[in-house]
């Protein structure tokens, strides 16, 4: 069995900090992390940058980066505009957001959850006339800081009208970290049976501590692809108390551990999460970085 990990700490890891990282400190981390192996990293947004001006630097990013085909590097997109600007930088393969809640949607994106589908739809098309490949996640999947619990039919509802476009894949995402495993295994079962020509990818928030259970429901459900960020830091700026993301070398320890492979070296992933502490000037919240990996290897 394996198991592909999507990096997301230079794009949901970063766009969270109370500093706007350089370019330059944003490639080194992105260096550091396909040295470790990773394949698949988001590495910007093309939104708003006095929304989020951490990401206001998407174009620099993308014309820094080697085009060798080594790597995927993938642009947040929320709207068409954003695609265009996308597709002028140079990157290859997006990812559209669509929130399972109304109120959430238009907090977050400035228009309804119908109007966010429509417009993943008219990106889709767009991206596949360009060969550009195209990723949509149901943000808010689990629950809402707003409205609350989220019916999962509703989800199912979403992720099925968004299949429409044929993504190379559908995430569900639990972007407050309020889920627990059975409802990830119980959603993430339903959407197979909804999408079963889909592969699917899970996205977790550690806000409640309950981010890496959830990453092993999901892989027991059939989810094949995971996104993590280093060291565990980020999370939504739109939403109150939605702290980090799943640490991507606490996901790879626990994944080794069952067997399951990655491709990516956790050796290298610590020496990265301790640099990231080191740029930070604090500590991260991941685990594995304070107590290292098990069995130890002992000095010759």
């Amino acid at each position: 069995m394996k198991i592909e990990i999507v990096e997301v700490g230079p794009r949901d890891g970063l766009q969270s900090e109370g500093l706007v990282w350089p370019t330059e400190l944003k490639l080194a981390l992105i260096e550091r992390l396909t040295a470790a192996g990773l394949q698949r990293l988001e590495v910007a947004s093309f939104v708003n940058p006095r929304k989020v001006p951490q990401m206001a630097d998407a174009e620099a990013i993308f014309a820094a980066l080697p085009r060798d085909g080594a790597c995927s590097y993938v642009g947040l997109v929320l709207n068409h505009q954003g695609f265009e600007r996308a597709l002028a930088a140079g990157c290859r393969e997006v990812g559209m957001a669509v929130v399972a809640s109304e109120t959430f949607n238009r907090r977050n994106q400035r228009v309804g959850t119908d109007e966010s589908v429509a417009e993943w739809l008219r990106i889709a098309r767009a991206a596949r006339a360009a060969g550009v490949r195209a990723q949509v996640t149901v943000s808010a999947a689990f629950g809402c800081p707003f409205e609350g619990e989220v019916s999962p039919e509703r989800v199912l509802d979403l992720a099925q009208r968004c299949a429409e476009g044929e993504p190379i894949e559908i995430a569900l995402a639990d972007t407050v970290g309020v889920a627990v495993p059975s409802q990830v295994a119980d959603l993430f079962g339903r959407l197979r049976e909804r999408v079963p020509h889909l592969p699917l990818r899970g996205h977790f928030h550690n806000t409640r501590n309950t981010g890496l259970a959830n990453v092993y429901a999901a892989v027991a459900a059939g989810v094949t692809r995971i996104d993590a960020s280093i060291g565990g830091i980020g999370g939504c700026p739109f939403a109150p108390a939605a702290t980090g993301n799943v640490p991507t070398e606490d996901v790879l320890y626990m994944l080794e551990r069952m067997g399951v492979s990655t491709g990516v070296s956790l050796a290298a992933l610590l020496d990265a999460a301790r640099w990231l502490e080191a740029q930070l000037g604090r500590a991260v919240p991941g685990m594995l970085v304070k107590a290292g990996p098990f069995p130890r290897i002992q000095p010759t």
